[in-house]
Protein backbone atom coordinates (compact mmCIF):
# COMPACT_ATOMS: atom_id res chain seq x y z
CA UNK A 1 0.00 0.00 0.00
CA UNK A 2 1.22 3.22 -0.66
CA UNK A 3 2.44 5.81 2.01
CA UNK A 4 0.78 9.31 2.96
CA UNK A 5 3.58 10.58 1.90
CA UNK A 6 3.90 8.98 -1.53
CA UNK A 7 -0.01 10.00 -2.19
CA UNK A 8 1.39 13.37 -1.16
CA UNK A 9 3.91 13.41 -3.81
CA UNK A 10 1.71 12.10 -6.27
CA UNK A 11 -0.87 14.71 -5.65
CA UNK A 12 1.81 17.63 -6.05
CA UNK A 13 2.91 15.98 -9.05
CA UNK A 14 -0.67 15.88 -10.79
CA UNK A 15 -1.06 19.29 -9.32
CA UNK A 16 2.62 20.44 -11.04
CA UNK A 17 1.72 19.12 -14.27
CA UNK A 18 -2.08 20.42 -14.61
CA UNK A 19 -0.56 24.12 -13.86
CA UNK A 20 2.29 23.49 -16.34
CA UNK A 21 -0.26 22.21 -19.10
CA UNK A 22 -2.65 25.50 -18.15
CA UNK A 23 0.28 27.73 -18.26
CA UNK A 24 1.23 26.52 -22.14
CA UNK A 25 -2.39 26.56 -23.14
CA UNK A 26 -1.96 30.30 -21.81
CA UNK A 27 0.58 30.78 -23.37
CA UNK A 28 -0.26 29.30 -26.93
CA UNK A 29 -3.21 31.54 -26.76
CA UNK A 30 -2.13 34.65 -25.47
CA UNK A 31 -3.36 36.82 -27.56
CA UNK A 32 -6.62 35.65 -27.30
CA UNK A 33 -6.19 36.15 -23.56
CA UNK A 34 -5.16 39.41 -23.79
CA UNK A 35 -8.14 40.10 -25.74
CA UNK A 36 -9.96 39.20 -23.08
CA UNK A 37 -7.95 41.34 -20.30
CA UNK A 38 -9.67 44.52 -20.60
CA UNK A 39 -13.37 42.89 -20.51
CA UNK A 40 -12.12 41.05 -17.10
CA UNK A 41 -10.37 43.98 -15.32
CA UNK A 42 -13.62 46.43 -16.08
CA UNK A 43 -15.87 43.58 -14.12
CA UNK A 44 -13.41 43.04 -11.44
CA UNK A 45 -12.58 46.99 -10.68
CA UNK A 46 -16.51 48.25 -11.32
CA UNK A 47 -18.48 45.08 -10.47
CA UNK A 48 -16.72 42.51 -8.06
CA UNK A 49 -14.43 45.07 -5.95
CA UNK A 50 -17.06 47.50 -5.24
CA UNK A 51 -19.61 44.09 -3.93
CA UNK A 52 -18.14 44.77 -0.27
CA UNK A 53 -20.41 47.62 0.09
CA UNK A 54 -23.29 45.89 0.60
CA UNK A 55 -22.86 45.51 4.19
CA UNK A 56 -23.97 49.42 3.92
CA UNK A 57 -27.20 47.70 3.77
CA UNK A 58 -26.34 46.64 7.50
CA UNK A 59 -24.68 49.34 9.11
CA UNK A 60 -25.56 53.04 9.87
CA UNK A 61 -23.07 54.58 7.91
CA UNK A 62 -20.14 57.09 9.48
CA UNK A 63 -18.07 59.27 7.51
CA UNK A 64 -15.47 59.31 9.84
CA UNK A 65 -15.45 55.63 10.55
CA UNK A 66 -15.79 54.52 6.75
CA UNK A 67 -17.61 51.48 5.41
CA UNK A 68 -15.74 48.54 7.34
CA UNK A 69 -15.76 50.96 10.65
CA UNK A 70 -18.83 51.94 10.80
CA UNK A 71 -21.66 50.38 13.33
CA UNK A 72 -24.22 47.68 12.50
CA UNK A 73 -27.75 48.51 13.11
CA UNK A 74 -29.67 45.54 13.51
CA UNK A 75 -31.72 45.85 9.99
CA UNK A 76 -32.73 49.33 10.92
CA UNK A 77 -32.08 50.44 7.25
CA UNK A 78 -34.60 47.68 6.01
CA UNK A 79 -36.96 48.32 8.00
CA UNK A 80 -37.15 52.09 6.52
CA UNK A 81 -37.22 50.69 3.50
CA UNK A 82 -40.52 48.59 3.76
CA UNK A 83 -41.86 51.46 5.75
CA UNK A 84 -41.75 54.24 3.23
CA UNK A 85 -44.58 54.36 1.11
CA UNK A 86 -42.37 55.76 -2.25
CA UNK A 87 -40.20 52.57 -1.79
CA UNK A 88 -43.79 50.67 -2.03
CA UNK A 89 -45.11 52.52 -4.74
CA UNK A 90 -41.56 52.60 -6.84
CA UNK A 91 -41.56 48.50 -6.42
CA UNK A 92 -44.76 48.25 -7.80
CA UNK A 93 -44.62 50.27 -10.63
CA UNK A 94 -41.13 48.49 -11.39
CA UNK A 95 -42.72 45.33 -11.43
CA UNK A 96 -46.16 46.64 -13.46
CA UNK A 97 -43.29 48.30 -16.22
CA UNK A 98 -41.44 45.30 -16.18
CA UNK A 99 -44.45 43.14 -16.98
CA UNK A 100 -45.55 45.03 -19.74
CA UNK A 101 -41.97 44.74 -21.35
CA UNK A 102 -42.65 41.26 -20.99
CA UNK A 103 -45.57 40.87 -22.76
CA UNK A 104 -45.45 43.75 -24.68
CA UNK A 105 -42.24 44.55 -26.07
CA UNK A 106 -40.73 40.80 -25.83
CA UNK A 107 -42.39 39.16 -28.41
CA UNK A 108 -42.22 41.76 -30.83
CA UNK A 109 -38.48 41.27 -31.97
CA UNK A 110 -39.36 37.36 -32.74
CA UNK A 111 -42.35 38.84 -34.88
CA UNK A 112 -40.05 41.39 -36.94
CA UNK A 113 -37.35 38.84 -37.42
CA UNK A 114 -39.88 36.86 -38.79
CA UNK A 115 -41.34 39.19 -41.19
CA UNK A 116 -37.64 40.24 -42.17
CA UNK A 117 -37.26 36.36 -43.04
CA UNK A 118 -39.94 36.40 -45.55
CA UNK A 119 -38.95 39.25 -47.53
CA UNK A 120 -37.08 37.49 -50.80
CA UNK A 121 -33.51 38.67 -50.19
CA UNK A 122 -31.78 41.68 -51.39
CA UNK A 123 -31.82 45.18 -51.45
CA UNK A 124 -34.92 45.71 -49.32
CA UNK A 125 -34.03 43.25 -46.58
CA UNK A 126 -31.25 45.40 -46.11
CA UNK A 127 -32.65 48.24 -45.88
CA UNK A 128 -35.43 47.48 -43.44
CA UNK A 129 -32.66 46.30 -41.29
CA UNK A 130 -30.70 49.36 -41.22
CA UNK A 131 -34.14 50.94 -40.66
CA UNK A 132 -34.83 48.85 -37.68
CA UNK A 133 -31.35 49.22 -36.03
CA UNK A 134 -30.72 52.61 -36.51
CA UNK A 135 -32.57 53.53 -33.73
CA UNK A 136 -30.62 51.59 -31.06
CA UNK A 137 -27.62 53.79 -31.84
CA UNK A 138 -29.46 56.94 -30.27
CA UNK A 139 -29.16 57.48 -26.80
CA UNK A 140 -31.54 58.14 -24.52
CA UNK A 141 -30.91 61.44 -23.74
CA UNK A 142 -31.41 62.28 -27.73
CA UNK A 143 -34.37 60.07 -27.90
CA UNK A 144 -36.07 61.42 -24.82
CA UNK A 145 -35.91 65.19 -26.20
CA UNK A 146 -36.99 63.95 -29.36
CA UNK A 147 -40.27 62.05 -27.57
CA UNK A 148 -41.11 64.72 -25.67
CA UNK A 149 -40.92 67.17 -29.12
CA UNK A 150 -43.52 64.77 -30.06
CA UNK A 151 -45.99 64.60 -27.05
CA UNK A 152 -45.59 67.78 -25.69
CA UNK A 153 -48.32 70.51 -25.94
CA UNK A 154 -47.53 71.91 -29.01
CA UNK A 155 -45.72 69.23 -30.25
CA UNK A 156 -47.09 66.86 -33.65
CA UNK A 157 -49.05 64.59 -31.71
CA UNK A 158 -51.42 67.68 -30.61
CA UNK A 159 -50.92 69.25 -34.12
CA UNK A 160 -52.17 66.42 -35.41
CA UNK A 161 -55.31 66.43 -32.85
CA UNK A 162 -56.21 70.16 -33.39
CA UNK A 163 -56.47 69.65 -37.31
CA UNK A 164 -58.72 66.38 -37.05
CA UNK A 165 -60.83 68.48 -34.59
CA UNK A 166 -59.80 66.50 -31.37
CA UNK A 167 -59.24 68.18 -28.19
CA UNK A 168 -55.44 68.43 -26.98
CA UNK A 169 -54.14 65.67 -24.36
CA UNK A 170 -50.94 66.04 -22.36
CA UNK A 171 -49.83 62.52 -22.41
CA UNK A 172 -46.60 63.23 -21.02
CA UNK A 173 -48.41 64.01 -17.79
CA UNK A 174 -51.17 61.47 -18.47
CA UNK A 175 -50.29 58.33 -16.35
CA UNK A 176 -51.77 55.62 -18.63
CA UNK A 177 -50.98 57.84 -21.54
CA UNK A 178 -46.75 58.30 -20.11
CA UNK A 179 -46.88 54.26 -19.90
CA UNK A 180 -48.05 53.75 -23.33
CA UNK A 181 -45.56 56.11 -24.75
CA UNK A 182 -42.64 54.04 -22.76
CA UNK A 183 -43.43 51.02 -24.52
CA UNK A 184 -43.31 52.37 -27.86
CA UNK A 185 -40.38 54.45 -27.52
CA UNK A 186 -38.72 51.49 -26.80
CA UNK A 187 -40.03 49.29 -29.00
CA UNK A 188 -38.69 51.51 -31.46
CA UNK A 189 -35.68 52.09 -30.45
CA UNK A 190 -34.07 48.28 -29.47
CA UNK A 191 -36.84 45.74 -31.74
CA UNK A 192 -34.53 46.38 -34.33
CA UNK A 193 -31.75 45.51 -32.72
CA UNK A 194 -32.63 42.98 -30.68
CA UNK A 195 -34.16 40.69 -33.63
CA UNK A 196 -30.07 40.36 -34.95
CA UNK A 197 -30.18 37.46 -32.46
CA UNK A 198 -33.15 36.03 -34.13
CA UNK A 199 -32.33 36.73 -37.50
CA UNK A 200 -28.55 34.88 -36.36
CA UNK A 201 -30.61 32.03 -35.94
CA UNK A 202 -32.42 31.64 -38.77
CA UNK A 203 -29.85 31.94 -40.63
CA UNK A 204 -28.10 28.87 -39.70
CA UNK A 205 -31.38 27.13 -41.10
CA UNK A 206 -30.51 24.99 -44.04
CA UNK A 207 -32.50 26.22 -46.96
CA UNK A 208 -33.09 22.46 -48.50
CA UNK A 209 -35.46 22.13 -45.41
CA UNK A 210 -37.71 25.04 -46.95
CA UNK A 211 -37.12 23.06 -50.83
CA UNK A 212 -38.18 19.98 -49.42
CA UNK A 213 -41.18 21.29 -47.77
CA UNK A 214 -42.16 23.84 -50.39
CA UNK A 215 -42.41 20.56 -52.64
CA UNK A 216 -44.66 18.73 -50.03
CA UNK A 217 -47.09 21.35 -50.39
CA UNK A 218 -46.33 23.70 -47.46
CA UNK A 219 -47.24 27.07 -47.75
CA UNK A 220 -44.76 29.80 -46.05
CA UNK A 221 -46.78 29.64 -42.79
CA UNK A 222 -46.43 26.34 -42.65
CA UNK A 223 -43.08 26.51 -43.42
CA UNK A 224 -42.25 28.82 -40.58
CA UNK A 225 -44.44 27.17 -37.92
CA UNK A 226 -42.88 23.83 -38.84
CA UNK A 227 -38.80 25.17 -39.69
CA UNK A 228 -38.29 28.21 -38.39
CA UNK A 229 -40.31 28.85 -34.84
CA UNK A 230 -38.63 25.22 -33.60
CA UNK A 231 -35.03 26.87 -34.40
CA UNK A 232 -36.17 29.83 -32.99
CA UNK A 233 -37.54 28.63 -29.66
CA UNK A 234 -34.40 27.68 -27.70
CA UNK A 235 -33.15 31.56 -28.80
CA UNK A 236 -35.83 32.81 -27.45
CA UNK A 237 -36.05 30.71 -24.09
CA UNK A 238 -32.50 32.13 -23.31
CA UNK A 239 -33.58 35.80 -23.76
CA UNK A 240 -36.86 35.27 -21.54
CA UNK A 241 -34.42 33.68 -18.79
CA UNK A 242 -32.38 36.64 -19.37
CA UNK A 243 -35.28 39.07 -19.32
CA UNK A 244 -36.89 37.88 -16.32
CA UNK A 245 -33.68 38.04 -14.43
CA UNK A 246 -33.65 41.53 -15.35
CA UNK A 247 -37.20 42.51 -14.14
CA UNK A 248 -36.23 44.60 -11.89
CA UNK A 249 -34.68 47.15 -13.77
CA UNK A 250 -37.77 49.24 -15.26
CA UNK A 251 -35.33 50.85 -17.59
CA UNK A 252 -33.83 53.89 -16.06
CA UNK A 253 -31.82 55.69 -18.58
CA UNK A 254 -35.41 56.09 -20.47
CA UNK A 255 -37.39 56.27 -17.59
CA UNK A 256 -35.04 58.77 -15.67
CA UNK A 257 -35.11 61.10 -19.36
CA UNK A 258 -38.55 61.20 -19.71
CA UNK A 259 -40.41 61.12 -16.45
CA UNK A 260 -41.82 63.99 -14.72
CA UNK A 261 -43.35 64.79 -11.02
CA UNK A 262 -46.36 64.31 -12.78
CA UNK A 263 -46.29 60.64 -13.53
CA UNK A 264 -44.31 59.41 -10.34
CA UNK A 265 -46.97 57.53 -9.37
CA UNK A 266 -47.12 55.59 -12.65
CA UNK A 267 -43.30 55.72 -13.94
CA UNK A 268 -41.29 55.41 -10.65
CA UNK A 269 -39.00 52.74 -10.66
CA UNK A 270 -36.74 51.47 -7.94
CA UNK A 271 -33.66 52.65 -10.04
CA UNK A 272 -34.96 56.37 -10.19
CA UNK A 273 -36.06 55.89 -6.60
CA UNK A 274 -32.79 55.03 -5.38
CA UNK A 275 -31.63 58.06 -7.43
CA UNK A 276 -33.75 60.58 -5.86
CA UNK A 277 -33.43 59.04 -2.38
CA UNK A 278 -29.78 58.96 -2.46
CA UNK A 279 -28.98 62.41 -4.27
CA UNK A 280 -32.09 64.54 -3.93
CA UNK A 281 -33.88 63.47 -0.42
CA UNK A 282 -30.62 63.00 1.35
CA UNK A 283 -32.07 59.63 2.89
CA UNK A 284 -28.14 58.14 2.99
CA UNK A 285 -25.98 55.70 1.51
CA UNK A 286 -27.34 52.92 3.49
CA UNK A 287 -31.26 53.28 2.79
CA UNK A 288 -29.73 53.51 -1.07
CA UNK A 289 -27.85 50.55 -1.08
CA UNK A 290 -30.50 48.55 0.88
CA UNK A 291 -33.03 48.95 -1.74
CA UNK A 292 -30.25 47.82 -4.39
CA UNK A 293 -29.79 44.71 -2.66
CA UNK A 294 -33.26 43.99 -2.64
CA UNK A 295 -33.74 44.44 -6.01
CA UNK A 296 -30.78 42.42 -6.68
CA UNK A 297 -31.82 39.44 -4.55
CA UNK A 298 -35.28 39.22 -6.25
CA UNK A 299 -33.23 39.60 -9.66
CA UNK A 300 -31.14 36.41 -8.56
CA UNK A 301 -34.00 34.53 -7.63
CA UNK A 302 -36.51 35.26 -10.33
CA UNK A 303 -33.32 34.35 -12.76
CA UNK A 304 -33.28 30.79 -11.50
CA UNK A 305 -36.79 30.44 -11.23
CA UNK A 306 -37.31 30.96 -14.86
CA UNK A 307 -34.23 28.94 -15.79
CA UNK A 308 -35.87 26.46 -13.95
CA UNK A 309 -39.11 26.45 -15.27
CA UNK A 310 -37.60 26.75 -18.96
CA UNK A 311 -35.98 23.73 -18.00
CA UNK A 312 -38.58 21.46 -16.87
CA UNK A 313 -41.93 22.66 -18.51
CA UNK A 314 -40.84 24.47 -21.79
CA UNK A 315 -38.18 21.13 -22.68
CA UNK A 316 -35.26 23.63 -23.45
CA UNK A 317 -31.91 23.53 -22.68
CA UNK A 318 -31.74 27.10 -20.32
CA UNK A 319 -28.59 28.63 -19.35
Amino acid sequence: METDTELKLQSSMTLRQTGNRLWKEIVKHKYLYILVAPVVIFYIVFTYIPMYGIVLAFKEFDYSKGILGSPWNNFQNFNEVFANPDFRVAFRNTLLISLGRLIIEFPVPIVLALLLNEISKGRMTRIFQTVFTFPHFISWVVLSGIVVGIFNDQGLYNQILTVLGIEKTSVLTDGPGFTAVLFLSNIWKEAGWSCILYLAAIAGINPELYEAASVDGANRFQQMKAITWPVLKSTAAVLLILAVGNIMNGGFDQIFNMYNPAVYDYADILDTYVYRSAFTDATGFGFSTTVGLLKSVINFALLFGANYLVKTIGKEEGL
